[in-house]
């Protein structure tokens, strides 16, 4: 398992991001690194946990819980197959692109040693939106890619320090739940009954998967409530 591609990316004006700038840091390119990667603050404030890369719209990219953004390379060579068109690491708008990491079907809370200093912890799966479909220029690609349902997973920082590509990447920690990335991106998206499941992984899952999980328990709750 290592670290294939280190990705930043860097403000560019584009006519397709939701942003009312018309700015964007989706294109990531590859770098040797190394690369400094510390939690960058919260939601709203901090932008991407990676010195040098551009997070736009920190409405809802960016901040401690989604500081990272990492992507398997054997799913974009799966999209490439797909697609029939080449998807160079970083395509997706990935910081890491991973070699050997089944990214989609890790835990939230798994922790990842990545090189010898960093630790990063799951949180998430990505929410397509249109700016992401803008940039590959493919039509219906929010659906397409919901419909796949190999989100990718954002991390937070544990433990900051520098890495650059070719570095192993160990898990370190597995929780003892069965909520993964996959899941939490059904959950999310198009299966919103299996919110309650959420709730195994506890504080390790992204703030406002957690707050919807429960939001969704107490209305379920409420609206089985027995009457008088």
């Amino acid at each position: 398992m290592k670290l294939l591609s280190l990705n930043l990316g860097r403000p560019e004006a584009v006519e397709y991001t939701d942003q009312a700038e018309g700015v964007t840091g989706i294109d990531k390119r590859p770098v040797d690194g190394p690369v400094r990667v510390a939690a960058p603050g919260p939601k709203g404030t901090g932008a991407s946990g990676l010195a040098g890369d551009a997070v736009c719209d920190l409405r809802h990219h960016g901040g401690d819980d989604q500081a990272v953004y990492a992507f398997a390379r054997e799913e974009l060579d799966a999209w490439e197959r797909e697609l029939g068109r080449p998807l160079p690491s970083g395509s997706f708008g990935e910081n890491l692109t991973t070699q050997g990491i089944d990214v989609s079907g890790a835990l939230i809370g798994e922790r990842w040693r990545v090189g010898a200093e960093l630790l990063l912890e799951v949180t998430s799966g990505r929410i397509p939106c249109r700016t992401f479909q803008g940039h590959l220029g493919e039509s219906g690609w929010v659906k397409r890619f919901t419909r796949q349902g190999a989100p990718g997973a954002y991390l937070r920082v544990i433990e900051p320090g520098e890495i650059r590509a070719g570095d192993p990447v160990e898990i370190v920690h597995r929780p003892d739940h069965e909520v993964t990335v996959a899941l939490q991106f059904r959950a999310s998206t198009t299966e919103r009954h299996l919110l309650p499941s959420l709730l195994a992984a506890g504080e390790a899952l992204h703030p406002e998967s957690l707050a919807a999980a429960r939001e969704y328990v107490r209305t379920y709750a409420a609206d089985n409530r027995p009457t008088s």
